[in-house]
């Protein structure tokens, strides 16, 4: 099974972890507000989805969108976070790139960068 061109992982910063279990869509922009799922998955044991894109779907220039829905992942450790979820958009110049998108989470912020 090959890497999809768009991966992710999520460290808990509060824990110094892997955020394992967080439950991630991702969506491309179709048009001015449209967006449509093109894949999905939940963080492994090591806090990262390496093939979040559906296999069918092939890379373009565009908006992506990805969502993280932390709630699921913070209710789960029992702890009260202040942001339901985190989406990040970002844009795609190169189709044939690598695009990671990390997450840095705590229940209280988060920071997000391109990754390599």
């Amino acid at each position: 099974m090959s890497v999809s061109l768009i991966t992710t992982h999520v460290l808990d910063t509060a824990k110094g972890a892997p955020a394992a279990g967080v439950p991630v869509l991702i969506e491309f922009l179709e048009s001015e507000e449209n967006w449509r799922e093109i894949g999905s998955g939940i963080t492994d044991l090591d806090g990262r989805i390496k093939n979040l894109l559906q296999q069918d779907f092939k890379l373009r220039k565009g908006e992506y969108r990805i969502t993280f829905k932390t709630e699921a992942y913070f209710s789960k450790l029992q702890v009260k976070g202040f942001y339901p979820l985190v989406q990040v958009i970002f844009r795609v110049e190169n189709p044939e790139s690598h695009y990671h998108v990390p997450l840095l989470l705590s229940p209280y912020g988060y920071s997000t960068y391109r990754g390599s």
